[in-house]
């Protein structure tokens, strides 16, 4: 670790996460490389591995941070609302898995790797915040679905997270692919991910 500020050294980890993160926008997984991340902050490309030491510690660095900001989105859900009908909650849980882009594609394509690719301790530190948005869930089922019993809730959390990890690709179809379904006749509908995620947290509340 370089030695200075502990004020320095989050700021530099955010500035790699964040040229990550913009990269990733217009790049896949496999383009993203240490060097183009090097290329797009204010210090050397050598001195990226002073604080991750691979591209996939970088990426998980980013899930976690995507993690925290959903878990602030779930809690506000809680503290904004005093009461939820089933399907207003699920109005709600669709729209912060849509303000969650990143998350998703990385959920549906790299994962594996990444955590594959990361120090032991950089993925603790991942999974607790991934802990934390499973308590945040939880603790929206508990407010807003009272009348759940606790195997209910359970049984909800271990359908509704494996479901999350398959809404990016349905969603986000290349021209590729659509020339592929049209071209075997694929009656295909396509939907936004907020359209995916109303219609199946909807089913998993019996909504």
């Amino acid at each position: 670790m370089p030695k200075g500020s502990a004020e320095l050294t989050n700021a530099r980890r955010e500035e790699i996460i964040d040229a990550c993160a913009k990269l990733y926008e217009n790049m896949s997984f496999k383009e993203v490389t240490i060097k183009e991340i090097g290329n797009a902050t204010s210090f050397t490309r050598t001195s990226i591995y002073n604080y991750y030491v691979a591209k996939e510690e970088i990426f998980l660095a980013l899930l976690q941070r995507e993690y925290i900001k959903w878990t602030e989105d779930l809690t506000a859900i809680i503290t904004e609302n005093d009461t939820l009908s089933k399907p207003g909650f699920a109005d709600k849980l669709a729209h912060s898995l849509e303000r969650r882009t990143i998350l998703l594609a990385l959920l549906s394509t790299n994962l594996h790797d990444i955590e594959e690719n990361s120090r032991i301790e950089r993925l603790i530190e991942f999974k607790r915040e991934y802990k934390n948005s499973i308590e945040a869930i939880r603790r929206c089922l508990d407010k807003f679905c009272p009348e759940m019993s606790d195997d209910e809730r359970t049984e909800f959390i271990y359908s509704f997270l494996p479901f999350v990890y398959g809404i990016y690709p349905y969603a986000e179809v290349t021209s590729k692919q659509r020339e592929a379904m049209d071209a075997v006749g694929l009656d295909f509908k396509y939907m936004s991910i907020y359209e995916i995620a109303l219609l199946g947290i909807k089913r998993l509340l019996n909504a």
